[in-house]
């Protein structure tokens, strides 16, 4: 299609503001690619002395920095309740400063309820929807586990879905969900050998290769025609909650 063409198509789309809208351009999704190791930032929604969840980020984070990854685990150890202290309490801090340090992210939660932990959900939830007009999380790529204590689920990893997409987040398709846990790691708190650590191995590669090929467009892959309408202000508005 031509630029002629599409002058012509605008003018058949009356809803449309033409000062706002953009022709998707295939040259500003090829940047001059990033030199610096890909930055992951891993949570973990269990606080037990032995938390499968936190011991499946570690072995994560392993294969991450194996695959040429920079990467930094968050304890949620001391993070208040939502609502429950102001964003100034330093850990809420840490946990803001991780996620705006972070390229791309690991989320892992036990199953619990049938659903992902209060202590998973409670970290997602101090992570501001808005920082100005700007989603901090949006077009970061992630990735998403559970484990289980009894048989295989999914539940957790798919409500973790619904929250990435709400956060605006590039999740990826792959995903693991760990059966019975406490079979799947030694005495030494490592994960053994097993079809369940192949797939932990696939999502790190399949976050690898997406964090690669997204992170140095992701601003131009959240560039949206609605918001450019908006003015900053209007946006922040919009998308803060506090307004609601």
């Amino acid at each position: 299609m031509t630029r002629a063409n599409v002058s012509d198509l605008l003018n058949t789309l009356p809803q449309l503001e033409a000062a706002h809208f953009r022709l998707p351009d295939a040259a500003a999704l090829r940047p001059a690619p990033s030199t610096h190791a890909p930055r992951i930032a891993l949570l973990y929604g269990s606080l037990r002395p032995r938390s499968f969840s936190r011991l499946l980020t570690e072995e994560a984070a392993r294969l991450l920095q194996a695959m040429g990854a920079e990467t930094r685990i968050f304890n949620p150890s001391g993070l208040p309740l939502p609502d429950d202290a102001p964003d100034t309490h330093p850990k809420v801090q840490e946990l803001r400063e991780l996620t705006q340090w972070s390229e791309g992210m690991v989320w892992t939660s036990p199953e619990r309820h049938g659903a992902m932990t209060g202590i998973m959900k409670a970290q997602i939830d101090w992570i501001p929807l808005n920082s100005g007009a700007v989603r901090p999380t949006q077009g970061k790529t992630l990735a998403v586990m559970q484990v289980s204590g009894g048989s295989q689920s999914f539940n957790a990893v798919n409500q973790m879905r619904v929250l990435g997409r709400w956060m605006r987040m590039v999740t990826i398709p792959n995903q693991s969900s760990v059966a019975k846990a406490f079979m799947e790691f030694g005495d030494d708190d490592r994960m053994k050998p097993s079809a369940y650590f192949d797939r932990v191995v696939d999502v790190m590669e399949e976050l690898m290769k997406f964090t690669l090929l997204t992170r140095d467009a992701s601003n131009y892959l959240v560039d949206r025609y609605s918001e450019r309408k908006e003015s900053a202000e209007q946006l922040m508005k919009r998308v803060n909650q506090r307004s609601l």
